[in-house]
């Protein structure tokens, strides 16, 4: 779908997303924070064959966001925008973890040379040939995807998540 701007034609950001989207996308749910209210969730997720890749939870008295990552996006927008969850999407950087003794400091070190700042980061259940990953919310998704990249760091894409080449085994 083009939509025009000024004279200037663009493309619907809504349908430029592929299986080879060079990020991922997170899911933000809004919930009550209550007994309960994230087996109610996951449980809703399991029974519409999603897997939960990434997960973490910021929390306060009343309320809570539980952020996750799942293997199929276009099946998981699809079921929020059927249900009652209030959610947001987010993009991050699924980052492989490198056999360096420590990949989280030479990821880090990446981006504080191109002066980037990491807001949060949790781990990905991602393992192919022996190795993790995380996830990485930074201020300029596609300047930190052009670092680390330049730097040699392997970015995860949605598609990755669907390969279970080696996570059973």
């Amino acid at each position: 779908m083009s939509m025009s701007f000024g004279g200037q034609s663009t493309e619907d950001p809504s349908t430029m997303r592929g299986r080879n989207w060079p990020c991922l996308r997170q899911f933000g749910v809004f919930m009550e924070n209550h007994v309960g209210a994230l087996h109610e969730l996951l449980r809703h997720l399991e029974r519409h064959d999603l897997r939960v890749m990434a997960l973490s939870i910021v929390d306060s008295v009343d309320c809570a966001v539980v952020r996750m990552v799942l293997d199929n996006f276009d099946h998981a927008k699809e079921l929020f925008d059927l249900s009652n969850f209030t959610v947001f999407e987010t993009d991050l950087l699924g980052v492989e973890l490198s056999e360096d003794p420590q990949p989280y400091v030479r990821i880090c070190m990446a981006l504080l040379e191109a002066e980037l700042n990491i807001h949060y980061t949790y781990p990905l259940l991602y393992r192919r040939k022996g190795r993790g990953a995380i996830a990485l919310y930074v201020d300029d998704i596609d300047l930190g995807m052009k670092t680390l990249a330049e730097k040699g760091h392997r970015i995860i894409t949605e598609s990755d998540l669907l390969d279970d080449d080696e996570f059973f085994e």
